[in-house]
């Protein structure tokens, strides 16, 4: 699933909004929340290592000392 800072800062938000909020303080919530979740998101995107098993299928194609590639199936990353 990819990061969605607009999922991300109304899930943060809803944790602190209180039943009785009014409309106006709501989404100034809401706004101030997708923009953390934008900033850690960025930072995320910028500074992670993602590392994945071995073993994912890869197709190649040129010669054994030029070969270009892709995988050909998904692989779980773990986010270092």
């Amino acid at each position: 699933m990819a990061m969605n800072k607009d999922v991300l800062g109304l899930a943060l938000a809803n944790l602190i909004i209180a039943g009785d909020c009014s409309s106006e303080n709501r989404a100034i919530i809401e706004n101030t929340w997708k923009s953390i979740a934008d900033t850690i998101i960025t930072h995320i995107q910028a500074n992670a290592l993602v590392t994945v098993a071995l073993g994912i299928p890869v197709a190649t194609t040129g010669s054994a000392t030029a070969q270009t590639g892709a995988t050909t199936a998904t692989g779980t990353g773990t986010i270092a």
